[in-house]
């Protein structure tokens, strides 16, 4: 798969755990480097902010390709949340992935999901790492597939 020209990808980057997120990055960046495709990064301090930064882009018209100003194709979510002592580990994770992909669906946005939910920091950098071919590889080959679809979506439109 090669990206359309000029594909153009949000990383958005929970940056709560900072040595995970430099995995996770590392091979979003290699995959989409690896596809032609450009991009832009944008940190936020955990999880839970990565959906309130999509319906931002969105609500500034940057996203989706049909927005006004639009200046991107699709969003990588990229973050970590680890299992804790508290019931706050269940509530981030659903609440991170479902407005993420309730805001997502919403506004026929393409976003490859690398918000990794592990147990333990050990089974996290086990999955960040990898580069291409770790979890943050796989969101953006997802959002490079969905941006993909969209573009023969639209190609059928008559």
């Amino acid at each position: 798969m090669t990206a359309e020209p000029d594909t153009r990808v949000l990383i958005i980057e929970g940056r709560f755990y900072d040595e995970i997120s430099d995995e996770l990055a590392n091979g979003a960046i290699a995959a989409l480097e690896a596809h032609g495709a450009s991009f832009d990064r944008v940190s936020v301090p955990g999880a839970l902010e990565i959906p309130q930064v999509l319906g931002q882009a969105i609500a500034s018209g940057l996203i989706p390709r049909a927005a006004p100003h639009s200046r991107w194709h699709g969003v990588v979510a990229l973050g970590c949340v680890i299992r804790g002592e508290t019931a706050h580990y269940d509530i981030v994770c659903r609440n991170a992935n479902h407005w993420l992909m309730e805001i997502a669906t919403r506004h026929n946005v393409p976003v490859g999901n690398g918000i990794l939910t592990v147990d333990n920091q050990s089974q996290a950098m086990a999955r960040a790492r990898g580069g291409i071919e770790g979890k943050g590889g796989h969101a953006a080959r997802a959002c490079l597939k969905l941006i993909e679809i969209a573009h023969a979506f639209e190609g059928q439109n008559a």
